[in-house]
């Protein structure tokens, strides 16, 4: 039995409906899509900022301050070995951190915008 209505999964016989480039145009034009990037962009560059800023002082460290870097914590364990360690520790904080924020800042707000967009096609 043949009917004309869309499957209900949202996509034609030829495939996915996709929005206009003007649809798009307008949704990025949007304060709602303004505050979504600007979400984004307050919580990564200053992690992306201060992230580049340690692992450079380490990198500093590791050159110029090698009888700091050399000074034994415990046993043969140094200061280069612990804050090289911290780098791995601070990297997966980071994507933790962000992950988080993703999921409950960005990501509803992102899903309200294609949700619009996909109800508007």
């Amino acid at each position: 039995m043949a009917t004309d209505a869309p499957p209900p999964d949202g996509t034609s016989p030829a495939g996915p409906v996709q929005p206009t480039t003007e649809a798009f145009v307008a949704v990025q034009a949007s304060p709602e899509f303004a505050e979504l990037r600007r979400s984004h962009r307050s919580f990564a560059f200053p992690l992306t900022i201060a992230f580049v800023t340690w692992y450079l002082l380490y990198v500093l460290l590791c050159n110029y301050a090698g009888g700091f870097m050399a000074t034994k914590v415990v046993g043969n364990i140094n200061m280069a070995l612990v804050l090289g360690l911290a780098q791995f520790a601070t990297t997966f904080l980071i994507a933790w951190l962000y992950s988080r924020h993703a999921a409950t800042k960005l990501d509803p707000k992102a899903d309200a915008i294609k949700s619009r967009m996909e109800a508007d096609v």
